[in-house]
């Protein structure tokens, strides 16, 4: 198999996790479990997004996670911003790093920021100088990059088209979204293979949802196209708001879990990071979509019983 030795995983969960949920969790909560994901190695934080409350009213708190949270060294800790209100507020943040994020379909990017695909690129291209020379990093984000709830099959050139303009841009780093999990193994392949070879010099990274229990499946795929960038959420919670039936994220445990087991470095300490999703467990009123928090860790073997015992 072609495999990296090392992938990077950003996590999320405190984003696009719990962006979600209907019960608020409370603000220190939010900044006691991205101290946590820090502490257990995650070297990259989505800590929250600088949206319209009424839009997301569960990080209606993102300046007060974010002025509060521990900034370790050697941490890069991300804001989400979909517009120049959001820019506006996030550069007064400081963050390490402003990720940008539109569709690359006009139904679900109309659904989601209110903006046409042309509107958001434009809106984009007067942003990013403003990010650059306050000295912050910024990516950019395309929802619906593998199929779209309202328009289905979403084709290679809808992709092309805004990560042209990213790339003209001057954005290094792009995400691409399976934001309603349509994708399957192949398609990710062949659709990141020919992306690879097409942008050499941009740093792709893949965001995959779960809905139909492929994500893991596509990131061995994308991995043996060349992908050593993923997103996952702690818990595997998450979902957009506005795509219909979102389910969650990767959820960040099991990523690391399947990692190590095939020998790729991530950096990140499994047990530490189990705690956190106990830590999440117990603010969510759901039972998590993580299959290691409800399993447990894999070679904790069991005490062999002596003997047979037969019943009838």
């Amino acid at each position: 198999m072609n495999l990296p030795k090392k992938v990077t995983i950003v996590e999320v969960g405190p984003r696009d996790g719990f962006q979600n949920e209907k019960q608020f969790i409370p603000t220190e909560k939010k900044i006691e479990i991205v101290n946590a994901l820090a502490r257990a190695g995650l070297k990259n934080i989505e800590v929250s997004s600088v949206v319209h409350p009424k839009a997301v009213p569960q990080l209606v708190d993102a300046e007060e996670v974010m002025s509060k949270i521990d900034r370790l060294p050697g941490v890069s800790y991300r804001l989400l911003a979909p517009n120049m209100k959001g820019i506006q507020r996030a550069l007064a943040l400081r963050p390490d790093e402003i990720n940008l994020m539109m569709s690359v379909t006009e139904s679900h990017n109309r659904s989601n920021a209110n903006r046409s695909v042309e509107e958001s690129l434009k809106e984009f291209e007067t942003m990013v100088p403003m990010i650059l020379e306050k000295g912050i990093a910024v990516s950019g984000g395309m929802a619906c990059g593998f199929g779209c709830p309202f328009e289905g099959k979403v084709a290679v050139a809808q992709i092309e088209r805004v990560a042209d303009r990213y790339v003209a841009m001057g954005i290094k780093g792009v995400g691409l979204a399976d934001t309603v999990g349509f994708a399957s193994p192949k398609q990710v392949y062949d659709t990141v293979a020919h992306l690879l070879d097409q942008y050499p010099d941009v740093q792709w990274l893949l965001h995959l949802h779960n809905h139909r229990d492929l994500a893991l499946a596509n990131i061995l795929a994308a991995m043996q196209a060349g992908i050593t960038q993923f997103d996952a959420a702690i818990g595997g919670l998450g979902g957009c708001p506005y795509a219909p039936n979102a389910a969650g994220n990767v959820a960040t445990e099991d990523l690391v879990n399947m990692l190590a087991e095939m020998g790729i470095e991530t950096g990140v300490d499994l047990d530490a990071l189990l705690e956190v999703g106990e830590m999440v467990r117990r603010v969510v009123p759901h039972p998590p979509g993580s299959a290691l928090l409800k399993a447990g860790k894999p070679w904790v073997l069991a005490k062999a019983p002596d003997c047979q015992t037969k019943i009838g």
